[in-house]
């Protein structure tokens, strides 16, 4: 009968003890295959971007400063940049980071010194690689630091967990202290017998010999090496006495370019001129192509990324295939049978090139035509200030057809001769005509000396949208080290002259 009577209150308490218990259910948890690689993951993504922030390191080498820096690469080595004449890889190592050495200048200081002292450049291979060893051991200290930073970050933002962001640091360092493990032990100090060279630097073997040659023959290495550093100060010293002319922010810097003539590095050469000089529009006077046929259309691509507007005229290598390429192309701006266009704070109208000589003929009435070419052109101009929408520049491959724009217009661009010429033409109009920017393409080889590499920044007043000043570039071509930046300042900019007439104001 107690067990009856108490059996109430037991019931009661099983029941308050069953509801008290945790109650269990089921969560789907993930593989550990599948939080192995997400952790992977977001450690590669923080290296990644640790080292994309703050993983580089500017160290001089010699007479040079460099910025030195690791990516990460399937197939690892080191990649030396030397803007704008190109770069050489070296198959320095096999591991999943790539060392990238980007020649920013040359110091002029550092450069004399080696030129007024001669005997110095037999000690330079020392010093680089000692520059070379504290350069890469500062690279490696701060890449540790931006890896295991940026997985630590990156791992805490995602997990939200401190355990979770110390493991993406720690396996972040165990991947680097891999990586760097696998570069030590392939390292390969003999890839500097075998560089591959790109750009300008392909002729370098050609001009200081390979480096088999420069083991058994140092002397004549030495000799080159200082007639190289000397080319090269040359150009620092040029450009630190240029007269006395400092364009503002505000004028306007335009690239003239002219007879490229399928010179790929010529596209490499613009790009960095158009970064150092802060081009704001390039104008190229023809001849680009050398057969203009649809196959050699894909050479015209990089155009799309120079940085700057296009502004382009036909010439005679150029065939109207070549024009309708460039004309469906964002950012470039074709000119024909007077067509104008207003880029970059400037109106420019142009004349395509009514010759077609793939190969390289002469027909019977060139000047005829040309002058023709050059009288619809100045038509056209004339059509245009009558609308009050006068032109600033003219372009025209051909100078014969340029020469009839005179006192039509300030300033009229030619190419065509392959050498570069400046002159003011009897009604007032300056005749600009640019060398070739390719170096004569394939033609470069044909005679005794190879045509250099010429190019020509315009600085022009933004409210007047005159001529102020022009500086000439030439780089030696196939084979040669030369290096001329020049300044020029017309009559009427010059201390003491007074402001010439408008070319307009002087027509007949």
């Amino acid at each position: 009968m107690r067990r009856v009577r108490r059996s109430p209150g037991a019931l009661v308490r099983g029941y308050r003890a069953r509801r008290a218990q945790p109650t269990i259910e089921l969560v789907h948890q993930p593989h550990p295959w599948t939080r192995a690689l997400g952790l992977v993951a977001v450690v590669l993504l923080g290296a990644w971007l640790g080292l994309l922030i703050v993983g580089n390191v500017r160290a001089p080498v010699g007479p040079m400063n460099t910025t030195m820096t690791l990516r990460p690469s399937v197939e690892g080595g080191t990649k030396i940049n030397v803007s704008p004449l190109g770069a050489l890889e070296l198959r320095s190592h096999v591991a999943p980071v790539r060392l990238d050495v980007n020649v920013d200048q040359l110091d002029p200081a550092r450069a004399q010194a080696l030129v007024d002292h001669p005997e110095r450049i037999s000690g330079l291979q020392d010093e680089i690689a000692s520059d070379v060893q504290h350069g890469t051991t500062d690279l490696a200290l701060r890449s540790c630091v931006a890896v295991v930073s940026g997985a630590t970050a990156l791992g805490l933002a995602v997990y939200r967990r401190p355990r979770r962001a110390l493991a993406a640091g720690g396996l972040a360092l165990a991947l680097l202290t891999a990586a760097g493990g696998t570069a030590f032990a392939t390292w390969n100090p003999n890839s500097v017998l075998e560089p591959k060279f790109s750009g300008l630097l392909s002729s370098a073997p050609s001009v200081v010999g390979n480096a088999r040659s420069i083991v058994t023959e140092f002397d004549v290495y030495q000799k080159e090496l200082a007639r190289l550093v000397t080319n090269v100060t040359k150009l620092y010293d040029v450009t630190s006495t240029l007269p006395a002319y400092a364009p503002d922010p505000s004028t306007i810097r335009v690239l003239h370019v002219s007879d490229i003539h399928l010179n790929p590095a010529s596209w490499k050469i613009i790009a960095s001129l158009v970064e150092q000089y802060d081009i704001n529009v390039i104008v190229d006077s023809g001849d680009t192509m050398d057969h203009g046929t649809a196959a050699e259309n894909g050479f015209l691509d990089p155009i799309a990324n120079l940085g700057a507007p296009y502004v382009w005229v036909r010439g005679n290598h150029d065939s109207m295939i070549t024009q309708s390429y460039l004309e469906d192309m964002k950012n470039v701006h074709v000119l024909d049978e007077g067509r104008s266009v207003s880029v970059a704070g400037l109106r420019f109208a142009g004349m395509g090139d009514p010759q077609y000589t793939p190969d390289r003929s002469k027909n019977p009435g060139q000047l005829p035509s040309e002058e023709l070419a050059g009288a619809r052109l100045a038509s056209a101009l004339r059509d245009q200030e009558t609308a009050g929408k006068p032109a600033d520049v003219a372009v025209a491959h051909n100078p014969d057809a340029a020469r009839q724009a005179d006192g039509e217009v300030p300033l009229v661009l030619a190419g065509h001769l392959h050498h570069s010429e400046m002159e003011v033409m009897k009604y007032g109009t300056r005749l600009r005509i640019e060398g070739s920017t390719g170096g004569s393409g394939l033609r470069a080889v044909e005679g005794k000396y190879p045509d250099p590499i010429e190019a020509s920044v315009l600085y022009l007043d933004r409210d007047t949208r005159r001529l102020q000043a022009w500086d000439e570039i030439k780089l030696g071509g196939l084979g040669l080290t030369t290096a001329e930046v020049s300044r020029h300042l017309p009559k009427e900019n010059q201390p003491g002259a007074t402001p010439s007439p408008s070319p307009a104001s002087s027509a007949p």
